[in-house]
């Protein structure tokens, strides 16, 4: 998912990438005393419209302290003053939200309340970032480090020598629109803050979050202001307050702030849970945290820039979900109550319409106890307020994308194993949701067209039919939405089946197949159809409308159930491989794979989603695109196109294709750097391609994995040697491009046999995914 600003996407290539380590934090991450975690960039994605975070989290924690310069997002690389750090960051989105409680030290007097204009300079050269923690050097002569728990940001000042070292607590200014603000010294050591803001893409509902900070030494002074207007001495204010330290003697200060999204109290609750401990005892729990996370998947082989991107790239799929409930297990449910979860951890940040494609997979491979009880989450919002999530942001719906990605998401997790114990639940949830539409006075829109779709087949193109409520309308984009309908019916089908619900399960097996009534003869493409029936919209299927962040070039490859059945639509499978190839720049791919990507595929800008006719490796839709050629009988193309673009992925701040989208991006370059895929979404299906590294080893969790542990070996593999000569599985050949996770849950080796050129592997009848029925 992206949002509207348009920027020039300044990508080099390898070898240009690999001289940009001069940062200091890609500097840091040469240095290894054999930790995981010093493989990690956290700068990576932070310029040109990656739009991650450099700060202090723990993984998939409620908080994620970090600086804001001016950015809608957070951070910005190209920038070079601090605002605050803040509380709350969602890695790699393309809206404004969230930076709760800016917090920034400064010396002298208070005399200005906007952050803007209070923003304190700094260099590069004197910043550095890793996992669980944040230095930075300001030029003000104070240095600031960050580090975090799962529901408490931790402060280390270090100021000069003076009697007026000041930190301010911005509860009035924030990343989203904030609403109301109230601040309060509760003592000489406590603040609290309450702050209600809604916003990202468009106008949510509002929510509140409430905030609790405890200093490590007694305020000299303190002040509030409201506006413009500073009240030395006062306790309340609806703007912000800062406290103030006499630094002569001792020039450190920490804090520690926690968060909750339920009520004062709960903030005051995890404060007491995660809180006390000093600073440094933090951090490196905070570390031994990303080293257990990483220490999952070893990988051997491969450049040291490889690494880095990989091992980047594996820290920031586990940043989300995040943990929304508080320490006692309560947490602000969808309907604006407060409930308990029992027996499973409650998490919030649902950017569906993305993560449906790749991090629920990873998740679910590599943190399977967290991935069910996000599962449960969300089956949670549906049991509280009615309806299951679209782009859900702490305790409310946004509605951005569109298309029905929750099942697809949810699908995922029966099939991986999640939901037992409570399959049926979500279910019939999933029922509801892909038989009805929510009421008007629901806030989610769900499936918006689900009454004209299972009427006439279709999701009618209406344009500028005026939005029902926030967010985007399914009704401006029916093309993609049919296309994601007819997706999600496919997957909720198997589902259906499994659970013995055959009636179902047929209905929407049938339904899958509604892709074919948006299919144009006259064209050869997907076209949206008007409410009339008539395709409608520029014939030229690089212009056509109705597709959400893409064009009818990208979205056509989106049928994983019935790869078959689109082929034949176009003319057969030698057609599909020659689309593919113009598609691809396949000629151009072949003689020069970096070039091609950067010059040919990215358009110069990361929300180019339009006016194209190439593969967009910079967005959803075509996430899964490289592997049809694994059911065109050509897979070892796969391979070309997925390793080229993987070159797009460097260990600089611009390494990463576009918005990171809470994963997404992050969890397809781990995936398919392994050369395990899951290319037919919300179902069990994972597509096979080269590895890039000479070996994985996967450490599982044994209840959900029962042989503990998966090796995928390509031995000699490089950019020359990188096609697929055989694959055996425990020794026995496996002739089939791709395996079930049945069978990966069986399995302890999968090897890989590579060479210079292509082979027949894969290539014999049966060998492609299934056709799902």
């Amino acid at each position: 998912m992206r949002g509207t600003r348009r920027t020039r996407l300044c990508l080099a290539g390898v070898m240009a990438a690999s001289a940009l380590i001069a940062t200091p934090a890609a500097r840091a991450a040469e240095r290894t005393d054999g930790h995981l975690t010093d493989l990690v960039n956290p700068f990576i994605g932070t310029q040109n419209e990656g739009n991650t975070f450099p700060g202090a989290a723990v993984p998939f924690g409620m908080v994620q302290l970090s600086p804001d310069t001016g950015h809608s997002t957070g951070y910005d690389y190209a920038h070079h003053r601090v605002r605050g750090f803040s509380l709350v960051h969602l890695s790699g989105v393309g809206c404004r939200i969230g930076g709760d409680l800016p917090v920034l030290p400064t010396t002298g007097d208070v005399t200005e309340t906007d952050y803007a204009r209070y923003a304190a300079a700094f260099s590069h050269d004197d910043e550095e970032a890793s996992p669980g923690y944040y230095r930075v050097g300001l030029a003000s002569g104070i240095r600031a480090e960050l580090t975090a728990t799962a529901r408490t940001g931790v402060q280390r000042y270090t100021f000069p020598a003076t009697r007026r070292a000041n930190v301010l607590l911005n509860a009035a200014q924030s990343l989203h629109k904030p609403v109301a603000a109230e601040v309060e010294i509760l003592d000489d050591h406590t603040v609290r803050t309450e702050i209600t803001g809604h916003g990202f893409c468009r106008d949510t509902g509002p929510y509140t979050v409430y905030t609790v900070t405890r200093f490590s030494r007694p305020f000299t002074a303190y002040g509030t202001w409201d506006g413009q207007a500073v009240t030395p001495g006062a306790r309340t204010g609806h703007g912000g307050a800062y406290v103030r330290f006499d630094t002569t003697g001792n020039r450190t200060v920490e804090a520690t702030t926690a968060l909750s999204y339920v009520d004062a109290r709960g903030a005051a609750g995890n404060l007491r849970a995660e809180g006390g401990r000093p600073f440094d005892a933090v951090r490196l729990r905070a570390r031994e945290e990303w080293e257990g996370r990483l220490a999952a998947v070893r990988v051997r082989g491969g450049t040291p820039t490889l690494r880095r991107t990989f091992y980047s790239s594996l820290y920031r799929s586990y940043l989300a979900p995040n943990v929304g409930g508080d320490a006692d297990g309560r947490y602000f449910g969808w309907d604006r109550r407060t409930h308990r979860a029992r027996g499973f951890t409650y998490y919030q940040n649902w950017s569906l319409w993305d993560t449906y494609r790749t991090q629920a997979q990873l998740l679910a491979l590599l943190a399977p106890r967290e991935a069910r009880d996000m599962a449960r989450s969300v089956v949670a919002i549906d049991e509280d307020g009615g309806w299951l999530p679209k782009w859900g942001y702490g305790p409310v719906e946004t509605n951005i994308m569109t298309g029905d990605p929750v099942t697809p998401f949810l699908t995922t997790a029966y099939h991986m194993g999640l939901l037992r114990g409570f399959e049926e639940r979500a279910y019939r949830a999933l029922r509801k949701n892909a038989d009805g539409v929510p009421p008007a006075a629901y806030p989610g829109v769900g499936r918006e067209a689900n009454a004209e779709y299972l009427a006439h087949g279709f999701a009618p193109y209406v344009k500028g039919r005026p939005y029902a409520k926030m967010g985007d309308s399914d009704y401006h984009q029916g093309a993609s939405v049919t296309l994601e309908y007819a997706l999600a019916d496919a997957m909720l089908a198997q589902m259906a089946r499994g659970l013995g619900h055959e009636d179902d399960a047929a209905r929407y097996a049938a339904r899958s197949r509604n892709y074919r009534t948006i299919f144009d003869p006259a064209t050869g493409f997907f076209r949206a159809r008007d409410a009339s029936g008539a395709f409608t919209g520029p014939p030229d299927p690089a212009r056509g409308t109705g597709f959400h962040e893409g064009t009818a070039w990208q979205y056509q490859w989106l049928v994983p159930q019935d790869l078959p059945g689109m082929t034949g639509l176009i003319g057969g499978t030698r057609a599909a491989n020659e689309r593919l190839d113009a598609f691809f720049a396949y000629d151009q791919l072949l003689a020069d794979p970096e070039r091609t990507a950067r010059e040919v595929w990215v358009h110069g800008d990361p929300y180019a989603y339009y006016n194209a006719a190439t593969y967009n490796p910079q967005n959803e839709p075509d996430l899964i695109a490289p592997y049809t050629y694994l059911s065109t009988g050509q897979p070892w193309k796969t391979t070309d196109v997925v390793h080229a673009a993987l070159t797009l992925f460097t260990d600089s701040p611009t390494g990463i294709t576009g918005n990171d989208d809470l994963g997404t991006m992050s969890a397809w370059n781990v995936l398919s750097s392994i050369g395990l895929f899951p290319v037919q979404p919300g179902y069990d299906t994972w597509g096979l391609t080269t590895p890039v590294f000479d070996r994985v080893d996967l450490t599982l969790d044994r209840s959900y994995w029962p042989g503990g542990r998966l090796t995928v070996r390509a031995p000699g593999t490089s950019a020359t040697d990188r096609y697929v000569q055989a694959v055996r599985a425990d020794g026995t050949p496996q002739r089939r491009t791709y395996l079930t996770t049945g069978a990966l849950r069986s399995l302890r080796a999968l090897t890989f046999t590579v060479g210079p050129r292509p082979s027949e592997w894969g290539t014999s009848p049966g060998a492609a995914p299934p056709v799902l029925r």
